[in-house]
């Protein structure tokens, strides 16, 4: 299939939601919740639009639900594996992903070499804000931290009095807040990697790459491509490029950047903040970035206690997407006392360091969101003597300096899921001294006997910690069932113990 001209031409003039969307032929490929949310827009705009999705409406809810209303509102339905094995047009001006479909996906390969230009559903919702008075974007990614990072953010930005909305990856599609008849203020947005694989104009107010680590080498190729999809961040930038100067390459990304006319590169540290750097002062995050006299003073934003809050510990790692999001609110003008009052108004979503309880003097923590070996090596640091409940589907990621840098922590190990073989491997070449109960079972009471398990393992003042290094799906429908299971077979354990 050859695509015309004219085709990528007139993709190129839309820029705004009141350009020319009439007519316009789109195959919309997927129909997740991203993908109706496009869908419904482009309609709206007049577009003539083809969805496809290898699922079958007739056996799952959600896709008929979506189904049915696109159906009513003239969508050109298709499903079923053979309609995402190729285009199943040649009559097309544009295709609109999902944001999990990667670039080597047959359909999406074939578009790619007719030369249809290719979009996700985050560059549709920049293309289809309104010409004028449209709200920024303040913009997260990072391997890690994204959505702790972001609501943090929108807290903040409440706390200032702004009508502000978490979107993107971390659940609401963009989409759905563009078209929302009520403006919002400011967007804070998390993009994955994902995300910013399929996006080309995007401009943020402000932008932060929180870290890199491997993650997601299988879907882009290489470890390379994976930090240049996250260094996309930055491109275009208005305000901020906002850098972990613990992670030199989010530091290189920033350098690399191409960003608008007088946008500043202002890092984050835990340590004593430099010259347009945020960082910590004894217990004080403290902001020599944005303030007139930044050479002889700081702001302070807020305590160590305000990034605490109801927290059973405080991770390194949580101060630095406290410092993250700060840096963002600040670049959007948000005063200091909005930041504390925004630290001190956010609760972090489940599964994330959250204590599950504690039995016989041990506390028992769920971090069942640590689904690689950079978030569970944030959420080791954070205990002095840890029975590790660890393991699942590795992605291929390596988890020897993971088990190298925390062996002097770990008590015992409880290893479960698909890929615990190569984290026991890793532990007897750097903690062979080390106790570890290897389970097989992956039954739906599995969890008890891993918890049990771990009991007889920890002693007084010990934490049993699930931050499993890996993806649940070899036992769990995610992270967060993994999670639920765990408190569940801890407060099991605590009737048990009469406590």
């Amino acid at each position: 299939m050859t695509v015309p001209p004219s085709a990528v031409g007139r993709t190129a003039t839309l820029t705004h939601r009141d350009a020319d969307w009439r007519g316009l032929r789109v195959l919309v490929a997927g129909l997740g919740i991203s993908g109706f949310a496009a869908a419904d827009a482009l309609l709206e705009r007049g577009a003539h639009v083809v969805v496809v999705d290898a699922g079958a409406p007739s056996e799952n809810i959600a896709l008929g639900e979506r189904a049915r209303i696109l159906d009513i509102l003239g969508a050109d339905l298709r499903f079923g594996p053979e309609q995402v094995a190729s285009l199943p047009t040649d009559d097309l001006d544009l295709v609109v992903t999902s944001p999990g479909w990667a670039p080597h996906q047959p359909l999406l390969a074939a578009a790619a070499a007719a030369g249809l230009p290719i979009w996700g559903e985050v560059e549709l919702a920049w293309r289809l804000r309104p010409a004028e008075g449209a709200a920024p974007w303040l913009v997260i990614t990072g391997t890690n931290g994204k959505t702790t990072t972001t609501q943090m953010l929108t807290s903040m930005l409440r706390a200032a009095g702004l009508r502000a909305m978490s979107v993107g990856n971390v659940g609401t599609p963009i989409l759905e807040a563009i078209m929302d008849p009520t403006p919002y203020d400011v967007l804070s947005v998390e993009l994955s990697s994902f995300q910013l694989h399929w996006s080309e104009s995007i401009a943020a107010r402000a932008s932060v790459c929180l870290n890199i680590a491997p993650d997601h080498v299988d879907w882009h190729g290489s470890l390379e491509a994976y930090i240049q999809a996250k260094g996309k961040v930055y491109e275009r930038t208005e305000v901020a490029c906002i850098y972990n100067d613990q992670d030199p390459t989010t530091r290189r990304l920033v350098e690399e950047a191409e960003v608008q006319e007088g946008c500043r590169a202002i890092g984050f540290t835990l340590g004593v903040p430099d010259l347009s750097m945020l960082g910590v002062v004894d217990d004080v995050l403290a902001d020599r970035a944005f303030v007139e006299e930044r050479r002889t003073s700081a702001a302070e934003l807020a305590t160590l206690d305000d990034v605490r809050g109801e927290a059973p510990t405080l991770a390194p790692h949580q101060v630095a997407n406290a410092l993250a999001a700060a840096a963002l609110a600040r670049a959007h003008g948000i005063p200091p006392i909005a930041v504390r009052d925004g630290l001190r108004a956010f609760r972090p979503e489940p599964h994330r360091i959250a204590e599950a309880g504690i039995v016989g003097g041990v506390r028992y923590i769920d971090d069942s969101k640590a689904t690689n070996p950079h978030a569970a090596s944030a959420s080791l640091a954070a205990f002095a003597s840890i029975v590790w409940v660890a393991g699942g589907l590795l992605k291929g990621a390596e988890v020897d300096e993971l088990v190298r840098e925390h062996a002097d922590r770990l008590r015992g190990v409880v290893l479960i899921g698909q890929d615990r073989a190569k984290i026991a491997d890793a532990l007897a070449r750097h903690a062979p001294d080390v106790p570890v109960v290897d389970l097989a079972a992956t039954d739906t009471g599995a969890m008890d006997l891993v918890v049990a398990r771990a009991a007889d393992l920890a002693h007084e003042g010990d934490v049993v910690l699930l931050a499993p290094a890996a993806a649940s799906m070899d036992m769990f429908d995610n992270y967060g069932a993994r999670g639920d299971a765990f408190v569940a077979a801890v407060r099991r354990l605590a009737r048990a113990a009469g406590e």
